[in-house]
C-alpha cells in the first residue's frame, strides 16, 4: 500500500489494519472523550514502528498483547508506536492505545471535519481525513477494516454508530454497541448523538430506521415516505443492498450538506421541509451505500466513482418516480457545465477540486454517455456487476474501464476516456434511434 497523493500526511504505507476494537466513554456536558483502541494489523514490510493518525487527543499508554508497555511518541498528527521486536513482511501485530481529551474537528483545505459538537449532541463527518479526531487509525481509503465499537454516554441521548439496537439504561447511562463486519474505511465510521427518537421503517429485506428529534417527525415522515420505493428501485438497478441495514439521521442543527456514512445517511433539519424539496439528496446518500461505501475508492483521485455514480442515481430516481428522465437531466447539466471553466480532469481533479460540484455532475454525465452508447440493458448489467465484483472492497478508474470493455465492448469503453482524462467537456452522444 502506498501513501495517497491527495492526503500525503495521512496513513502508514507499511501496514494494513484488519480490525479496530473501540471502547469509548463520552460526557456530553463537558465534551470529554476517553477511549481504549485495540488495533490489529499486518506489516507490509520489515518494520519495528507503526504510525497511526491521531489529532487533538492524547495517548497516555500503549500496551502489547501480553500487557507489556510499548514506547510511543506523539506529534500533533501522528502516534508512533515502537513494537517489542521487528516484524517481517506479512507478520501480524496487535496493541492497545489508551487515550483521552476534548475532541474537536480539524481544520483542512476541505473545511473543518471530524468529531464536532452540535448545540446538544455530536456529529462525526470525517471525509476525507477526519477520523483521527476521535480514534487512532490508519486514515487512508484503501485500508478497509472491520470494527467493534462500544460507546457509553448519558441515557438521554440516542447514539447512531451504524445499525445498532437501543440498549438498556444502567445508572443513568447507556452503552451502545455495534459491529462493522463489512470492511469499512476509517472516514465512513461515524458517531451521531442527540436527543432523538428512533423508529423502524420498512425497507423490504433491509433493516431500516429513522432517527430524528421528535418535533421533526411530521416533516421526516413526509420527506422519507418514498424511501422504501427508492430502496427497491436501486436494488433493481444496482444489485442487492450491500450492508445489513440503513439508518437515516436528521439532526436538529442545520448542515451545509447531507453526508454518507457506513449504513447511515445524515441530514440537517434544513434538508427536511415536509414537501420533498430535497428528494434528490435522499437518493444521493442512499446510492452511496453501493457506490463509495461498499465499492470504495482505492485512492482519492478516483472520487468520481463515488460522487458521479451517486449523482447519476439522483437522475435514475427522477426517472423511476415519474420526474424528468435522465437524458433531460443530462442535457440541462451539460449546458450548465459548458459555461463553467474547462480546467478539471475528472480522473485526477487534484485535492483542491476533488469535491467540486463539477466532479459530481461531469461524473454523472460520463455515465450517461456510457448508457447512451451501450444501451440500457448492458449499462445496468454493468452497474450490477461492478457492485457485485468489488463488493466490500476498493476499486480504481482503471478497474471500471476494464469492466466496461469486458461487458459492454470496446466501443462503449472508448466513450469514457475523453470524459475522464481531458479538461474539455465532450458532447453527449445522441439518443439511440
Amino acid at each position: 500500500m502506498t501513501v495517497d497523493e491527495y492526503t500525503p500526511q495521512s496513513g502508514d504505507p507499511g501496514i494494513r489494519i484488519r480490525h479496530y476494537d473501540l471502547v469509548l466513554d463520552y460526557r456530553v456536558s463537558t465534551n470529554r472523550l476517553s477511549g481504549v483502541a485495540t488495533v490489529r494489523g499486518t506489516a507490509l514490510a520489515v518494520t519495528r514502528t507503526v504510525s497511526l493518525d491521531l489529532v487533538g487527543l492524547r495517548a497516555t499508554r500503549v500496551r502489547a498483547g501480553d500487557g507489556a508497555d510499548l514506547a510511543h511518541r506523539q506529534s500533533d498528527r501522528k502516534l508512533r508506536v515502537t513494537l517489542g521486536r521487528p516484524l517481517e513482511a506479512g507478520e501480524e501485530f496487535a496493541f492497545t492505545v489508551s487515550y483521552a481529551g476534548a475532541p474537536r474537528p480539524r481544520r483542512t483545505r476541505w473545511g473543518t471535519i471530524g468529531w464536532e459538537e452540535l448545540e446538544d449532541g455530536v456529529i462525526v463527518a470525517s471525509q476525507p481525513t477526519g477520523a483521527p479526531t476521535w480514534f487512532p487509525c490508519n486514515d487512508v481509503p484503501a485500508d478497509k477494516a472491520t470494527y467493534r465499537i462500544e460507546l457509553t454516554t448519558d441515557a438521554a441521548y440516542t447514539v447512531v454508530t451504524g445499525d445498532a439496537v437501543v440498549p438498556p439504561v444502567r445508572r443513568g447511562r447507556r452503552t451502545w454497541a455495534i459491529a462493522y463486519d463489512v470492511p469499512t474505511p476509517t472516514y465512513l465510521v461515524t458517531v451521531q448523538l442527540g436527543r432523538y427518537v428512533r423508529r423502524p421503517v420498512d425497507l423490504g429485506s433491509v433493516r431500516g430506521a429513522l432517527v430524528h428529534p421528535r418535533a421533526l417527525a411530521p416533516r421526516v415522515d413526509a420527506d422519507f415516505a418514498d424511501l422504501p420505493r427508492m430502496m427497491a428501485a436501486f436494488e433493481r438497478c444496482f444489485g442487492p443492498y450491500p450492508l445489513p441495514g440503513y439508518t437515516v439521521v436528521v439532526t436538529p442543527d442545520e448542515l451545509e450538506i447531507p453526508l454518507e456514512a457506513q449504513g447511515v445517511g445524515v441530514f440537517g433539519a434544513n434538508h427536511v421541509d415536509g414537501r420533498g424539496g430535497f428528494e434528490r439528496l435522499i437518493a444521493h446518500e442512499l446510492a452511496h451505500q453501493w457506490f463509495g461505501n461498499s465499492v470504495g475508492v482505492a485512492r482519492w483521485r478516483d472520487i468520481w466513482l463515488n460522487e458521479g455514480f451517486a449523482c447519476y442515481a439522483e437522475w435514475i430516481w427522477s426517472e423511476e418516480s415519474g420526474g424528468a428522465d435522465a437524458h433531460a437531466k443530462a442535457l440541462a447539466h451539460h449546458a450548465r457545465l459548458s459555461k463553467l471553466p474547462q480546467d478539471l480532469v475528472l480522473s485526477d481533479p487534484g485535492p483542491e477540486l476533488m469535491f467540486d460540484d463539477r466532479v459530481y455532475k461531469r461524473g454523472a454525465l460520463a455515465l450517461h454517455a456510457l448508457r447512451l452508447t451501450a444501451g440500457d440493458a448492458a449499462f445496468f448489467e454493468l452497474l450490477r456487476e461492478w457492485t457485485r465484483r468489488h463488493r466490500a472492497a476498493t476499486a480504481t478508474t482503471a478497474d471500471f474501464l476494464a469492466l466496461c470493455a469486458e461487458l459492454a465492448g470496446a466501443e462503449a469503453a472508448a466513450i469514457l476516456p475523453p470524459w475522464l482524462d481531458a479538461p474539455a467537456l465532450p458532447a453527449l452522444p445522441p439518443l439511440p434511434a
